[in-house]
């Protein structure tokens, strides 16, 4: 069976793979045996093997190299394009991070092959499913040329546990001049609060321009802590300033997919479903009976939200206790 490569993609301190990387590795399956690629510094893969094996990584490939953490993706786009040269993989399947998307692009221009980016599924023939147009639109594409590439969207596909023998093979690095003109000088991991992190999170509570202040979002905040969820928020709540960008769920902000999503105060526009839609059950908090949010929920509550929701949380908080 031929080889699937799933680039790793490592959590922010560095000690364990994000979600993304599961997720790349039970959808690579549908093509072939995935293999597991560490690009980072020396001693990177050593904590992160055991997760492999256990997701489905048959091989992982080990480039460890300081060239690898102190410049950006170029070096990991070169160590990654003589890997497909060598080994001649079925496809290579990547997390569609932003870093994720700019190695993809490279890698295709390296070894002249297509590139689907976004993908929220993929056949066992190779047909990517995508979704344009703010979800509005279901493509179905496949790449005729080179080595299919694909960047999988977050949160498209569920984990599923698959052992394998995770056996480790070493790839010499060798960087060039030109993949080393842009070095990094500094990194700052972002201080985390104690909800989970969005993107990963199996329940989100989001407020959108209903919620009608900063001060306000507190009431949010305190549903999502009685059900130990993430916090989101709409375009039009993070452009009105009630809380910060990175937080923003939708086209234009994070792609969710949880177990429960709770809209609070959200009207439900095409730009917000289309980074929520795929959630397993979603519950509309509104008071107009007629917001579009009430045509995607499966279960909606018309009220104002400054009395539902804190009753709410007042039922979770003593249900827990």
């Amino acid at each position: 069976m031929a080889q699937v490569l799933v680039p790793v993609e490592f959590d922010p301190a560095g000690t364990g793979v994000r979600k993304t990387t599961l997720e790349a590795l039970t959808a690579a399956r549908a093509l072939g045996e995935p293999a597991a690629v560490v690009l980072g510094a020396p001693g990177a893969a050593a904590g992160v093997r055991d997760i492999l094996a256990e997701y489905g990584a048959g091989t992982v490939y080990v480039a460890e190299s300081p060239d690898l953490e102190d410049y950006l993706v170029a070096p990991k786009a070169e160590v990654l394009a003589r890997l497909v040269a060598e080994k001649s993989p079925a496809a290579v399947v990547i997390p569609s991070s932003p870093e994720g998307k700019e190695i993809a692009g490279r890698l295709a221009i390296k070894t002249g092959s297509g590139f689907l980016t976004d993908v929220t599924e993929i056949a066992g023939d190779g047909t990517a499913t995508q979704v344009a147009f703010a979800g509005s639109t279901v493509v179905h594409a496949r790449v005729t040329v080179g080595t299919p590439i694909y960047t999988l969207r977050g949160n498209s596909v569920t984990p599923e546990p698959a052992p394998a023998a995770a056996v480790e093979e070493t790839v010499p690095v060798a960087v060039s001049d030109a993949a080393k003109a842009t070095r990094v000088t500094d990194r700052v991991v972002e201080q985390k609060s104690s909800r989970p992190e969005l993107t990963e999170a199996s329940i989100v509570v989001s407020g959108g321009r209903g919620v009608a202040s900063a001060e306000n979002f507190s009431l949010i905040q305190a549903l999502a802590d009685s059900l130990r969820a993430a916090v989101g928020a709409s375009r039009a709540a993070v452009d009105s300033g009630f809380y910060p960008h990175t937080f923003q769920v939708g086209q234009t902000g994070k792609t969710v997919s949880p177990q429960l999503y709770i809209a609070v105060g959200i009207s439900g526009a095409i730009q917000h479903r289309a980074g929520m839609q795929t959630s397993k059950t979603i519950v509309a908090i509104n008071k107009d009976p007629e917001a579009p949010i009430f045509e995607l929920a499966d279960f909606g509550v018309v009220g104002d939200l400054n009395t539902v929701v804190p009753a709410a949380t007042q039922q979770i908080t003593a249900a827990a206790s």
